[in-house]
């Protein structure tokens, strides 16, 4: 019997889009022939995406899920276009994929494909991804998710465009009503709005603040060539206090209330419900961000939707 090694399972994975287990089992039912591989996996249905292997899927859907205000997941699955963004069957298979989200041991994409499906444990959980797949007819990608769990606090979450962001906040507080979920609420509103990176200075490396000391300091060297360092040094310092409040939450400007900082906000919050309100962790996904995503024209996505 041939061995089978990780390139031709890679090699097979590429030709098919099939999952890596599939294709480990059918080199190894076919004595390591790869055309008979693809014809094993055909056969088992398994197959069936290959052709949409190649496409790019950045659209699709964020979702998020919550738990008793105590356990949370935010889940990234990608198709190729916005009009199956839109369709009930990938939005109710999104919904799916959370709830299995919200309960997974996993600790990475990878995991969590390879585990049993649960609402059909015979499939993996790539399994029934190219199910799907074959049924909708695109390339679709579960790309990312993210869980939180506490003991003592509140996890809320935001939708903003109807799947385009998801937000999660989780917060720190002995008080948990309405009140507090609403105001986490609003700071889930901003996050969603204005990216931040941090939840406060406290977490952002003093490498990191030198780098980009650095290159605001060589900026401003470009802009005035001819101002001595001294001088450049205490200018950047104000351009460097602005660009960290903007990355950190709680040193941004709350979006509802100009006169208050988020932080400012959380304080009167605090105040006005009995118990301090502390946000220890968020998490923002928007669909499709970091990915190459195609060109193409309105009329020409309905025309191929009209075509298939």
């Amino acid at each position: 019997m041939a061995t089978v090694t990780a390139a031709m399972v890679k090699q097979l994975r590429e030709m098919t889009g099939a999952g890596m287990m599939d294709c480990k089992k059918a080199l190894s039912n076919t004595d390591g022939d790869m055309d008979k591989a693809v014809e094993f996996l055909r056969e088992k249905g398994l197959a069936a995406a290959a052709k949409k292997a190649g496409r790019i899927a950045a659209e699709g859907l964020v979702k998020a899920l919550v738990e008793n205000d105590k356990k949370a997941v935010v889940v990234e699955v990608n198709s190729e276009t916005d009009f199956v963004a839109k369709n009930v069957d990938f939005q109710n298979y999104v919904g799916e994929v959370a709830a299995q989200a919200l309960e997974t041991k996993a600790q990475t994409i990878e995991e969590f494909m390879a585990e049993p499906w649960a609402l059909e444990p015979s499939k993996t959980v790539e399994q029934e991804l190219s199910s799907k797949i074959s049924v909708i007819g695109e390339k679709l990608s579960i790309r990312r998710f993210e869980k939180m769990e506490i003991e003592n606090g509140c996890i809320v979450s935001y939708i903003h465009g109807g799947g385009r962001i998801g937000v999660l906040v989780e917060a720190e507080t002995d008080v948990v009503n309405e009140a507090v979920k609403e105001a986490l609420k609003n700071v889930a509103m901003q996050i969603a709005a204005l990216k931040p990176q941090y939840v406060s200075r406290d977490e952002i490396s003093d490498e990191f603040i030198e780098k980009e000391r650095e290159i605001l300091k060589t900026q401003a060297k470009n802009e005035m060539p001819d101002k001595p360092d001294n001088i450049i040094d205490k200018m950047i310092i104000g351009r460097l206090n602005k660009e960290l409040k903007e990355f950190c939450l709680l040193d941004q400007q709350y979006v509802k209330d100009g006169d208050l900082t988020v932080g400012k906000y959380l304080q009167q919050v605090s105040k006005e419900v009995g118990g301090a309100v502390t946000v220890k962790k968020f998490v923002r996904f928007e669909t499709g961000e970091g990915m190459q995503k195609k060109e193409e024209n309105f009329a020409e996505e309905v025309a191929k939707q009209i075509g298939q």
